[in-house]
């Protein structure tokens, strides 16, 4: 059934102070929840939802709790926590009474972003770059003039060594088959465990040739238990228990045969679309993640697109793509698009309006200072990734990838708006503290 309002929206509770009472008109998440489209999104999201059955929580509710978890830094068990606790934080998911109980389970979040899916929520970065016109924090003439850059968005995987694989793998399939009544000829588990115990050692005490015997040992384990269960799957015939086990058998299969330099390599059983990106920095040389591409006004740096990829494309044939979402954002296609030296041989088809960095060639002085401005892309980049979530993907699968970073560049706008409207009731204060108009007067205003 599809969404129900917000509860006290409705009716009114002549023994309840409502909340537009009892805080601060003036506060820059109050103001903020008057800048959003909230019926917008019933409209987006309202074919997901069938005519009958329970009724679903409100979208509203639901948005303003994926908006706040990704400005704050927080996870779904902390955003619900703390949305209990705050009275503004109720009043900008759409609750006119302060409530004492949690808005909805957390895995409910879980659930609606699955069923939302990747695409539908572009809204929401859409909806922000509505507010953030609104409200002054950027402006028209901005969307022309954008600065594009990929980065890495890691995901929650621990760093992949063969040893820490091949014994996930193992006990993986024991797991497997113990859950569904497969007996095996020999489990391998305890053994195993030893071998990568051992090769832990081993490494860290430079013994590399003891090392590569007891991986050699694990992988041994892996490959028996592999071919054990394979027969018996095969013997007992059973299309059902077939494809219980297709997924896990194809992703051991793939990590027995794959060598050294290979390529497409697995990095996690849980998550195999992961994928190894070499950034080149001397602190972390290698990411395991998805590259993400992002667009920012050259100006402000207000987030326009961010797009996850696929694999590791090279960064000059993800800039077609990467406009295309700007334009579905902003409906503006920008007349100028900056870009660092590896952009170079793009895909985008208006080559006229693309500049790199170090180019010297067909610049105005206009061009010049927005290209130097470039760079300040980098420092959006950090901020997503230390206050957005976008330092550590913790979303399943490629779907996960893309909601991750949309909602990681919808946080960035919001903050954004949020001290841009902090800044302007400073100013403000300030202007009327300096032709001395009395303190209740400020108020008022």
């Amino acid at each position: 059934m599809g969404p129900k309002p917000p509860g006290g929206a409705e009716s009114a509770d002549l023994y309840r102070h409502r909340l537009d009472n009892m805080l601060d008109p003036r506060h820059e998440l109050f103001r903020l929840a008057g800048l959003i489209d909230w019926d917008g999104f019933d409209t987006a999201f309202g074919r997901f939802y069938r005519p009958l059955g329970r009724p679903a929580k409100p979208t509203r509710l639901m948005v303003g709790l994926s908006y706040l978890k990704h400005i704050f830094d927080l996870s779904d068990e902390a955003v619900v926590e703390r949305w209990r606790e705050n009275p503004y934080w109720q009043w900008f998911c759409g609750f006119v009474y302060f409530q004492h109980d949690l808005p909805c389970d957390p895995s409910s979040l879980t659930r609606w972003r699955k069923r939302i899916g990747p695409e539908s929520m572009a809204k929401l970065l859409a909806a922000t770059v509505e507010a953030g016109l609104h409200s002054g924090t950027v402006k028209p003439a901005s969307l022309e003039r954008v600065s594009v850059d990929t980065t890495v968005q890691p995901k929650a995987v621990a760093h992949p060594t063969d040893s820490r694989l091949y014994l996930k793998a193992i006990l993986a399939l024991v797991r497997q088959a113990k859950r569904h009544g497969v007996p095996l000829r020999q489990s391998h588990t305890r053994l195993a465990r030893r071998a990568a115990a051992q090769v832990a050692r081993y490494a860290h005490a430079r013994q590399t040739r003891r090392m590569r015997r007891e991986l050699k040992r694990l992988k041994t384990y892996l490959g028996r238990v592999y071919r054990d269960l394979a027969r018996k799957l095969a013997a007992a015939a059973d299309p059902a228990l077939d494809s219980r086990f297709a997924r896990l058998m194809g992703l051991v299969e793939r990590l027995l045969a794959q060598q050294r330099n290979s390529k497409a390599k697995l990095y996690s059983l849980h998550a195999p679309e992961t994928v190894c990106l070499a950034k080149g920095k001397a602190h972390k040389p290698y990411e395991f993640g998805a590259k993400v591409a992002l667009a920012v006004t050259n100006r402000e740096g207000f987030a326009l697109a961010a797009k996850a990829l696929s694999g590791n494309p090279y960064d000059g044939h993800t800039l077609a793509q990467t406009v295309e979402q700007v334009v579905a954002m902003t409906g503006v296609e920008p007349e100028r698009i900056y870009a660092d030296k590896g952009y170079r041989g793009h895909d985008y088809p208006k080559k006229d309006r693309v500049f790199l960095s170090g180019q010297r060639r067909g610049l105005t002085p206009g061009i010049k200072r927005e290209l130097k401005r470039r760079s300040a892309i980098e420092p959006m980049i950090g901020h997503m990734k230390s206050d957005g979530r976008l330092d550590r993907n913790y979303l399943l699968g490629a779907e996960g990838d893309a909601i991750n970073a949309l909602l990681a560049a919808a946080g960035h706008n919001l903050r954004l708006i949020l001290n841009h409207l902090r800044l302007l009731l400073m100013l403000l204060r300030a202007m009327l503290h300096a032709e001395n108009v009395p303190e209740n007067q400020i108020q008022a205003t």
